[in-house]
C-alpha cells in the first residue's frame, strides 16, 4: 500500500493508526474464515425453557432486587429508515403512470409488497400527515389517477422536497397512531422501560447510540413527549446519547483488495457495523444492561406482556450472577473439597453450558480452580430467544474454537459456509434465533466493571461485497454486537415467545397486530 502524507492525515484524523489499517487489508487478503458449527442450539441442548411457576420465581427476585439496582437500557438507534422504504423507492424509480396503470404495475410479481402498502394505506399511522402534505403539493390531488395519486403520496412522504421520511433515523418516524397523538419508536421505548427498567426514585435511564447529525432532532422529540411521558408513567427519564466512534470506521478495499479510493483520491472508510458499538456499551457502568434494537416496539397495550418476559430474563440473570459469584469468591479463600467441585461442574454443564475438558478430573486441583475462574470471571448475557419461522437474524448455535473448545455463540448467517453441505445442514435445522434481546452484567464478583473489550473475538467480523458509483469494493464489518463482540461472555438462552419480536424492517410492517392500535376490522 503506497501511504500519502494525506492519507496519514486522514488516518489519524479518524483515531486510527498506520498499522491498524494495515492489519485491516491485511484481513481482506487473508480472508475470515468460517465459523465451525458443531449443531444448532436447541430446547434440548443449550436453550432453556422457563416454566410459569419458575417465571414467577425469576420475576419476584428481579422486582425485589431491581429497586437497590443500577439499571440502563441500551438501543442502538442509528439505522436510517431508506432501508424500511428500499420497495417504495423502486417503485418511484420504475412506475411511470403515463405508461403503466397502478393495477397493472401491482399485478408484477414483484410488486406484492406495493400492493400490501396500498392495501393497508389508510392504516398507517402516518397516512393523515402525509396526506394533509400531498394536498398542500397538489390541489388537484382528487382528480387524479389512481397510480398518479400513490406515486405523489409516496414521492411527498420521502423526497427531500416533502416530509423526507427517506432520510430519518428509524427512531423518529411515526409507529403507532393513538387517539392523542402519533408515536415514534423512541417514544415508545420510553413506555416500555417505564414497565422493568426503574430504579428506587423512579427514574428509568435510556442511552441511545445515533448519528451525530439527528441530535438535535432526537433532543426536540424528548422535549416534545416528555412531560406526557412522565406523567402517564409516573417515571422520570434519564436519556443519554452517544456516537459510533470514528475510531471504529474501516477501510475499504477493491476486489484485487487494493484501498478502495474516491474520485479525488482519498481512502474510502466505512462504518464498522454495529459490532463497533461494543465501544459504546463498554462506556457504560450498571448493575444490569438491557438491549434492545430501536424498531422492535409494540403499541402499549401488549406492553405488560412484553415487560413481563424482560423481568424473566433479569431475574435468571441475577440468579446466574449469584452462583457464580459465590463461587468465586468461595474458591479466592480456599480450595474446594470434592463434593463442592462437583456443585461446581454441575453448574457449569447444566446451567452455563460449559464443554468441560475430557480430562477436567485428571486436572491438579490447581488447574481445576484456575479453570473454573477462568470460566466464570466474565461479563454474563442472558438472551432471550425465539422459534425460528423465516426471519433474517443471527442464531443460536454450538461452535468449535480454535483451542478445540465447543461454545454456545449467536452466530450470522455471513459467517457459515453455505457450500460445506454440512454446515449447510445445521444451518437450516436451527429451531430458534436471536431478536437482540439482552440482559447483560457487566461487573465482577468484586463489584469492578469489565473491559468489555478484553472479551472481543476479533477474528469474528466478516467481508461483504458493496457498490459506490458503480464500482464494487469489499467492506469489513466488525465483530457483531451480540455475535463476535461478545463471543467470550458467558452466555445462557432461554426461550421466550415470538410476541416479543416485533421489528419494523419493511414498512408494511407496521401493518401487523402488534403495532396497530385498532385491529384491521
Amino acid at each position: 500500500m503506497n501511504i500519502t502524507d494525506s492519507d496519514i492525515k486522514l488516518i489519524k484524523s479518524k483515531g486510527l493508526t498506520v498499522d491498524k489499517v494495515l492489519s485491516q487489508i491485511e484481513i481482506f487478503k487473508n480472508e475470515i474464515p468460517f465459523v465451525a458449527l458443531r449443531s444448532a442450539a436447541t430446547l434440548e441442548n443449550g436453550i432453556s425453557k422457563i416454566s410459569d411457576t419458575y417465571q414467577k420465581e425469576l420475576i419476584e427476585r428481579y422486582e425485589k432486587k431491581v429497586y437497590d439496582l443500577e439499571t440502563i437500557k441500551f438501543v442502538p438507534a442509528s439505522g436510517a429508515a431508506s432501508r424500511m422504504f428500499k420497495e417504495l423507492f423502486r417503485f418511484l424509480d420504475y412506475y411511470d403512470a403515463d405508461k403503466e396503470s397502478l393495477n397493472s404495475y401491482t399485478n408484477h410479481e414483484k410488486a406484492d409488497a406495493i400492493r400490501l402498502f396500498l392495501i393497508g394505506l389508510e392504516k398507517f399511522p402516518f397516512y393523515s400527515t402525509v396526506m394533509n402534505e400531498v394536498k398542500r403539493f397538489s390541489p388537484d390531488f382528487d382528480s387524479l389517477s389512481e397510480g398518479e395519486q400513490l406515486y405523489l403520496f409516496v414521492e411527498v412522504m420521502l423526497r427531500e422536497r416533502g416530509l423526507n421520511y427517506g432520510w430519518y433515523p428509524k427512531g423518529l418516524l411515526p409507529f403507532h397512531k393513538y387517539s392523542e397523538r402519533i408515536a415514534t419508536a423512541f417514544e415508545e421505548h420510553l413506555y416500555e422501560a417505564a414497565g422493568y427498567n426503574v430504579n428506587g426514585d423512579k427514574a428509568s435511564k435510556i442511552h441511545f447510540t445515533i448519528s451525530k447529525e439527528h441530535l438535535e432532532a432526537f433532543n426536540e422529540e424528548f422535549e416534545r413527549i416528555q412531560q406526557d411521558v412522565e406523567l402517564k408513567t409516573a417515571t422520570k427519564f434519564d436519556i443519554s446519547y452517544s456516537f459510533q466512534k470514528p475510531e471504529t470506521d474501516t477501510i475499504a478495499v477493491t476486489m484485487d483488495n487494493e484501498p478502495f479510493r474516491l474520485e479525488n483520491g482519498e481512502l474510502l472508510f466505512r462504518p464498522g457495523g454495529h459490532g463497533a458499538l461494543i465501544e459504546n456499551l463498554n462506556d457504560l457502568d450498571a448493575d444490569i444492561i438491557y438491549i434492545k434494537n430501536i424498531d422492535n416496539v409494540v403499541v402499549r397495550k401488549y406492553q405488560n406482556e412484553l415487560s413481563g418476559f424482560k423481568k424473566v430474563l433479569a431475574g435468571k440473570l441475577l440468579e446466574i450472577q449469584q452462583e457464580v459469584f459465590d463461587i468465586l469468591k468461595c474458591i479466592d479463600k480456599e480450595v474446594p473439597t470434592e463434593e463442592k467441585l462437583k456443585q461446581i461442574k454441575q453448574f457449569l454443564v447444566e446451567e452455563l453450558n460449559v464443554r468441560l475438558p475430557l480430562d477436567f478430573d485428571k486436572f491438579s486441583d490447581k488447574f481445576k480452580v484456575l479453570f473454573i475462574k477462568e470460566s466464570l470471571n466474565r461479563p454474563i448475557r442472558v438472551c432471550g430467544m425465539v422459534i425460528n419461522e423465516g426471519e433474517p437474524g443471527g442464531g443460536p448455535f454450538w461452535v468449535k474454537q480454535e483451542n478445540g473448545r465447543v461454545v454456545l455463540q449467536i452466530i450470522e448467517a455471513p459467517q457459515i459456509n453455505k457450500n460445506d453441505r454440512r454446515q449447510k445442514e445445521i444451518l437450516a435445522g436451527a429451531t430458534h434465533f436471536n431478536p437482540v434481546d439482552l440482559v447483560c452484567g457487566v461487573r465482577n464478583y468484586k463489584g469492578e466493571k469489565f473491559n468489555l473489550l478484553d472479551f472481543v473475538d476479533p477474528d469474528a467480523g466478516f467481508i461483504t461485497t458493496k457498490t459506490m458509483n458503480g464500482r464494487r469494493l469489499k467492506a469489513l464489518e466488525l465483530p457483531g454486537l451480540w455475535n463476535g463482540a461478545m463471543s467470550n461472555w458467558i452466555s445462557v438462552f432461554v426461550e421466550v415467545p415470538l410476541t416479543t419480536f416485533n421489528p419494523v424492517k419493511s414498512v408494511n410492517d407496521l401493518l401487523k397486530s402488534a403495532h396497530q392500535v385498532k385491529l384491521f376490522s
